[in-house]
This record gives C-alpha cells, sequence and structure tokens, in this order.
C-alpha cells in the first residue's frame, strides 16, 4: 500500500492523473468548494484530493477507497497563505519551565507562540523570517532547530544582512575592508547554501542602515547566484521614498538579484499620495524585465521601535545601549530636542505598544500620556527613549493609499508580524489579522479587489517571489497547504484597541496535509516544517 501511495503522488506531480483517467486514492477529499487556485485565474466549483502532504487531484475525478470527504459547498478552497514579512524569529524573553528563570528564545520556538494560532486562523501556513535585516544569522542551526521543535506553521528564512555587518563590524557607521567584505559575503553564501530564500537589509536601523549601496550589491551578487531575492525595508518610507525605492533597484540592477521592496507605503502626512509614483516607478522598472516587486499590510498604522521612529539612524549609532548613555547628558538632550520634536509633529499619533517599565502606557497615544500627566509630549518621548528598544504604532499612513495600491498585480499581502498570545500588551494588529482584513474585508466586504487578486498576492505570487514552486498554488504534485474558509464570516477581529482577537471563517486548514483547523476548531500545531530553498 506505501508504495501504491507513492505511486499515485508521483503520477499526480506529472499530471498523468486527469479527470476520468482512473480512480485514485486520497486521504482526505475536499468536495463541491469553489476553487480560487492562486493563479489569479477566476474560481471554479470542483474537488481537491490530497494523499499524504501532497494534492493528487484537482477539478473532477473519481475516488477509490475510505477518502475522509469534507463537504465544501459553499466553502471557497484556496492555497495556504504565504507571510512574505514576518519577524517571528524575533528574541523574547520567556520563562524557563524547568528554573523558573527568564530565557531569551526566537518567539517561533517557544512553547506558547511556537502553535502560530495567530496565523493559522487567517488561513496562514508559511511565513518568511529574517526580516528587516535582522533575526537568525546561522541558518543551519535555525532550521535544525525548527526541526526539533515544529511550529504550525511551515518557516522559510531570508539572510539578514543588519545581523552580517553585527558580527563582522558590529554598530559602528564606517565601510568594510576589503577582508570584512569577503567575510561578510561568506556568511551570506554559508545562509544561502543551508537553504535561505535570500537576504534582506532594513535599511531603517542600526547597524544595516550603515551600508552602502555597492557594499549591500556586493552582498547580493552571493544571493543572485542562488537564485535568491533580495528583500529591503528601505532607507526611508516617507520624505526620500522614490529614491529609497531607486537605491533598491539599483542594487538589483548591480548584483542581479531579484528586488523585492518590503511593506510598501508613504509614511508622514506631508508624504500622502506619493505611493502612486512610487508603482509608476515600479511598474517602468518592470517594463525593462527587471524583477521588482513589494508587499503591503493592510493597515494605515505602521510599527516599530519608537526610536526608530524618532530619531534618524545617525542618532543610533551603537544601538540602544550607547543611545540611552548619550542621553544621560543634558546637552545631548537639548541638541536632540528640535530633532525629535519635528519626528513627534511628522509622525502624528505614536501608541506605545509594550513598555516593561511604564506597562500603565500601553496601548495609549503619547499625547495622551502626557495629557494626563501634566507634561509635555516632548518629554513622554524622552523618557521613551531612556528605555531603549520600546516598541510603537504610528498611524501616519493616508487610508486612501492603502487602498490604492491593494490591486497591483506585483504587489503580495505581508503582515510584518509575529507569532503572538495575549501578554498585555497593545501590538500592532496585524500579527491577527493581515491576511483576514485584506481577503475578507476589503475584496469580499469591500470589493477593493477582485478575490481571485487578493488571494493570488496571498499566495501564488509570494511563492513566484520566492522562486518557490512546491507551495502557493492548488496543483497535483504540490504540499497540500490548503484553506476552506467561508466567505460570509472570514473576517478579521482584531483592532489596536483589542489586537490581540483571532481571525474568524477559516473552517478548515491544511499544513503538509495535515488537519491544523477541522471543522473551525484549531487541531494539529506541529505540522509545520522547515522549508529550505533547493540548491540552483
Amino acid at each position: 500500500m506505501p508504495r501504491l501511495r507513492s505511486v499515485f503522488i508521483a503520477l499526480a506531480a506529472l499530471g498523468v492523473l486527469t479527470p476520468g483517467s482512473l480512480a485514485i486514492e486520497a486521504d482526505y477529499v475536499l468536495t463541491g468548494g469553489m476553487i480560487v487556485d492562486g493563479s489569479g485565474e477566476k474560481g471554479y466549483v470542483g474537488d481537491l484530493a490530497i494523499l499524504g502532504d501532497k494534492i493528487v487531484a484537482v477539478g473532477e475525478f473519481t475516488v477509490e477507497g475510505d477518502a475522509e470527504r469534507i463537504d465544501c459547498t459553499g466553502l471557497v478552497v484556496t492555497p495556504g497563505f504565504i507571510d512574505l514579512h514576518n519577524h517571528s524569529d524575533s528574541s523574547t524573553t520567556v520563562e524557563d519551565k524547568e528554573t523558573g528563570k527568564d530565557i531569551s528564545t526566537r518567539a517561533i520556538l517557544a512553547d506558547d507562540t511556537r502553535p502560530s494560532a495567530c496565523y493559522l486562523t487567517q488561513g496562514c501556513t508559511t511565513i518568511v523570517t529574517g526580516n528587516c535585516g535582522g533575526g537568525a544569522l546561522d541558518v543551519a542551526e535555525y532550521y535544525d532547530a525548527l526541526e526539533k521543535r515544529p511550529s504550525g506553521v511551515n518557516v522559510a528564512h531570508l539572510v539578514p544582512q543588519g545581523a552580517v555587518r553585527e558580527k563582522i563590524i558590529g554598530s559602528t557607521r564606517r565601510a568594510p575592508s576589503e577582508d570584512e567584505l569577503m567575510r561578510m559575503q561568506q556568511l551570506v553564501d554559508d545562509g544561502m547554501a543551508a537553504g535561505a530564500w535570500g537576504m534582506t537589509t532594513g535599511l531603517q536601523y542600526v547597524p544595516s542602515a550603515y551600508a552602502d549601496t555597492d557594499e549591500i550589491a556586493a552582498l547580493a551578487k552571493v544571493v543572485a547566484n542562488y537564485n535568491g531575492v533580495y528583500a529591503s525595508h528601505i532607507r526611508d518610507e516617507g520624505d526620500t521614498l522614490l529614491e529609497s525605492i531607486d537605491e533598491a533597484i539599483e542594487i538589483g540592477r548591480l548584483s542581479g538579484a531579484a528586488v523585492h521592496i518590503s511593506h510598501l507605503k508613504a509614511s508622514k502626512r506631508r508624504n500622502w499620495g506619493k505611493v502612486r509614483a512610487a508603482a509608476e516607478l515600479i511598474d517602468e522598472t518592470r517594463a525593462k524585465g527587471l524583477r521588482v516587486t513589494a508587499d503591503q499590510y493592510p493597515y494605515e498604522a505602521s510599527s516599530t521601535s519608537i526610536s526608530a521612529m524618532l530619531l534618524p539612524d545617525e542618532e543610533r549609532e551603537g544601538g540602544n545601549k550607547a543611545v540611552i548613555k548619550r542621553l544621560e547628558d543634558p546637552a545631548e538632550v537639548e541638541r536632540l530636542r528640535p530633532i525629535v520634536a519635528e519626528s513627534l509633529a511628522q509622525r502624528d499619533r505614536i501608541l506605545v505598544a509594550s513598555c516593561r517599565k511604564r506597562p500603565e502606557w500601553n496601548g495609549r497615544l503619547v499625547q495622551e500620556i502626557a495629557r494626563s500627566e501634566g507634561r509635555e509630549p516632548i518629554e513622554i518621548a524622552f523618557e521613551l527613549l531612556t528605555m531603549g528598544d520600546v516598541p510603537g504604532v504610528n498611524f501616519g499612513m493616508d487610508p486612501r493609499d492603502v487602498e490604492w495600491l491593494m490591486p497591483r498585480p506585483w504587489l503580495a499581502t505581508a503582515s510584518d508580524g509575529g507569532v503572538k498570545v495575549e501578554d498585555g500588551t497593545k501590538p500592532h494588529p496585524r500579527s491577527f489579522g493581515t491576511f483576514s482584513r485584506k481577503i475578507g474585508h476589503y475584496a469580499i466586504g469591500e470589493g477593493t479587489m477582485p478575490l481571485e487578486q487578493a488571494v493570488r498576492s496571498s499566495s501564488g505570487l509570494p511563492a513566484d517571489i520566492l522562486s518557490m514552486t512546491d507551495r502557493g498554488y492548488l496543483r497535483p504534485g504540490l504540499y497540500a497547504d490548503i484553506v476552506v474558509l467561508d466567505p460570509a464570516t472570514y473576517r478579521d477581529t482584531a483592532t489596536y484597541e483589542e489586537p490581540f482577537g483571532m481571525s474568524t471563517g477559516v473552517k478548515w486548514l491544511l499544513v503538509n496535509g495535515s488537519l491544523a483547523i477541522r471543522d473551525g476548531e484549531l487541531a494539529d500545531l506541529t505540522a509545520g516544517r522547515p522549508l529550505r530553498k533547493p540548491a540552483p
């Protein structure tokens, strides 16, 4: 029987199993659903069969044996969603179960967060980590850890350039020596050889920001040798948005790597509307044959550290500890006061997401805290800066820009969040609602874009961007990462006030052929796998 099962899967992958050719064996058959296959083509009613961890038939076919049949009448069947921009490999502090002491681990490996329920309930089956130049540097070690402690979702990884630079140069603003550049290239090569899908930069952050165009291009050449993607949190998403996109495109030209712009937006009120010029620039570049794509989360607020919001990168040299030390000098505070005041004015509303030293500030706006304490907003801002890496939420985008960008054919959906559980903080709701908001609220509810295009932006397109050929579509031979959602109830519930609300409406979810959600209830939360990029 195992040999027969493998024969069916092999035939399916070759396209030999065609409607009516022969009866197939299956573990699950999804019947009568609206199949939206990730290509962007119009959906159609049909069946889908799964055997082991693979899709073996889609459309019309005959099944033999005792497959479990799942009635999907009135439901939509799609590929599992792929989150191109995720930070679940960031370190978090947890309590060691044996010693009771605080230890640091990556969120996707921690006991309470690795089930990834906040993503599974959105229909997300794969996340991509290593973004914004930060995260796990040792790719082989990271993948091995995910093998030993499987999560609820698949994990693909990108080499974080900021971590590469930190290891070789530190947080100092200077160019690398020839030897240092070679050592950085070797670290990138090691990561790509271990199965990374590309490299990322976070050019708003220290130390990524201290690399110039030529340095980044030299590293991206290594990535291009593996047919990987160069993904960038560009230098600026506001005043110099177009120049920053130009730099990313130039890195692609110099290196030969595909270019991907992370969380495309126009920040700060004075830049609202610039996304149209940014889209035109990307369209023009693509028309010349260069590979350029972008992603977006469907919210008008962004989230990062408050220090990155208020201080330019040259003022953050040396990292958080160095900034805190400098702020002990009253002269430095006075010098920085106009810089911080201008940032506060341009950022509009800043909400404190998680402040361990002042937890009563969580979920409150800087201006609101200042009013309640009889202080000036800038004084609250400086107090937050002296606390180090305090995350915040900034309402700095025009909702009209966000909605206008959504239908671009090269724009994927990505959360910029991470696996989380309720912990008393007030993070951005995108970790719980990105995909259900894009597809459920905007495509199904508001008609902002066709359902098929919204699904493609969350499945087939991100797979194409990564050059991932075995997921992202509903095709025989591909891995069985599959969402079955109810279009009437598939919606986000997480808000800025209550950011931990789980998405609703995913009725069935398969990860590598295992049911992660069965009839609306969480089931197998360990079916995810580390996804290593095959050698070119």
